[in-house]
């Protein structure tokens, strides 16, 4: 971490000061859990947002405009000239991150800034994709079909996001000089780079699946409010339907636990604890802060993959959407504050102004961060439960094979469910106590 840029350790104040009973926020967050699971278990017989819906269409202006192909350029077009001065600025601007735009753009506006934009209006990186918009003008310069030379191999499916999103968490948490604008600035060029080239050869599709950021949008925006249906039309839905149509393939489980296990390691190196055993270790052994820090990561990222596939088993791939929500509810949780607090900031320094510190209201920022996580998991549970229950059909068969097959696929739940409460408790603990 470097002392010019504390704002990039994520915590603004202590954890230890958020204004609530410790042990009754644990308590409280195991029982919500899992009385959730008890509640829909007993009284959730069959599958409820698996089935087509057709949503509440949008106003005529909104469709317009959100199915504008000129609309849609422009504004993609704004976003590669807004990423062009970024990596200007980040190779030619001032070198102190704090008057440099280009660290709170990348890790304050475009990462966490993402979670709440795409929470509630949708996949907005989709919709503001630069290099969708570099992509169509290599295509027309090059005269290469929008499609590509080639398909992209079906094994790939997610991999290349997640291996994207891996390279990013780990610029984000690990290195100390994380946020210099020229290491931020090759960052930006390198992603770039790469992604618009296999956009090129295997085509516009490869940004749905091998863009880390549009999958990460997306990913999210799977519980927003507001969805397409298959014919395009924007409609107002019920969350639960859009997390239950996300699209599964290789790779995806990989996506989640990368972003889960990440924050948790975001978690709990912002801990005194953290900074105890660091000191320790790298005086007992020849071992640098970053190289410690990186193995821990890469553990947790593992232990996360390990955990998820012992708790389902065979339904792993069935019941991966169903991390979306708790991926979700831990981000808002560890980054509120940051959020709050450097948000507004970033914006500040992109437009050249000056800009009042913001103090937020320490009860406030716990109040989002706990019912963050518990509405996260409280959601993950029903998502997971209604997947379960749709996968024979809604327990169709009699009456005695219906109980049968919902005693059966309740007890395949409960390592799952079980897992989530282990989870809630750490992602509680780290912010109330650690």
């Amino acid at each position: 971490m470097i002392s010019s840029c504390r704002w990039l350790a994520h915590g603004i104040g202590g954890r230890t000061d958020l204004p609530l009973p410790p042990e009754l926020v644990l308590q409280a967050g195991g029982f919500v859990v899992l009385v959730s699971f008890l509640a829909v278990g007993l009284l959730w017989r069959q599958p409820r947002f698996q089935a087509y819906a057709p949503g509440v269409a949008l106003p005529t202006v909104i469709q317009r405009l959100a199915n504008s192909a000129g609309a849609r350029m422009a504004v993609r077009g704004l976003a590669l000239a807004l990423l062009t001065y970024l990596l200007v600025l980040a190779f030619t601007g001032p070198g102190d991150p704090n008057l440099n735009p280009v660290p709170r753009a990348l890790y304050v506006l475009a990462w966490v800034g993402m979670v709440p934009a795409s929470l509630l209006l949708g996949p907005v990186w989709r919709m503001f994709n630069p290099l969708r918009a570099l992509h169509a003008g290599l295509c027309t310069v090059l005269r290469v079909p929008a499609g590509g030379w080639r398909r992209p191999p079906d094994v790939c499916g997610y991999w290349p996001a997640a291996a994207g999103l891996a390279v990013f968490v780990w610029l984000e948490l690990v290195p100390a000089d994380r946020a210099d604008p020229p290491v931020d600035g090759v960052f930006l060029l390198s992603y770039a780079v790469v992604v618009t080239a296999a956009a090129v050869c295997f085509g516009a599709a490869w940004f749905d699946r091998g863009d880390p950021f549009e999958v990460y949008s997306s990913l999210i925006a799977s519980l927003a409010p507001i969805g397409r249906r298959p014919d395009g039309v924007v409609v107002l839905r019920n969350p639960l339907r859009g997390l239950a149509a996300v699209p599964a393939g290789p790779g995806l489980v990989a996506v989640l636990v990368v972003w889960w296990g990440s924050t948790v390691f975001d978690g709990i190196s912002g801990t005194t604890w953290w900074a105890t055993v660091t000191q320790r270790v790298t005086r007992a052994l020849p071992v640098s802060v970053p190289l410690l820090a990186s193995a821990v990561l890469v553990a947790l990222i593992a232990l996360v993959a390990v955990s998820y596939r012992l708790a389902t088993g065979r339904l792993a791939g069935t019941l991966v959407s169903s991390l979306v929500p708790i991926a979700v509810g831990y981000t808002l949780a560890h980054y509120a504050s940051l959020l709050i607090v450097e948000g507004p900031r970033g914006v500040a320094q992109l437009v050249d102004a000056q800009l009042s510190p913001i103090s937020p209201v320490p009860l406030v920022v716990a109040m989002i961060q706990v019912s963050a996580i518990l509405v996260g998991h409280v959601v993950a549970v029903v998502a997971a439960h209604d997947r379960v229950v749709g996968l024979d059909g809604g327990n169709s068969g009699g009456c005695d094979a219906s109980e049968r097959v919902a005693s059966r696929r309740l007890a395949e739940q409960v390592p799952l469910v079980l897992l989530m409460v282990v989870y809630t408790m750490i992602g509680l603990y780290l912010l109330v106590i650690a």
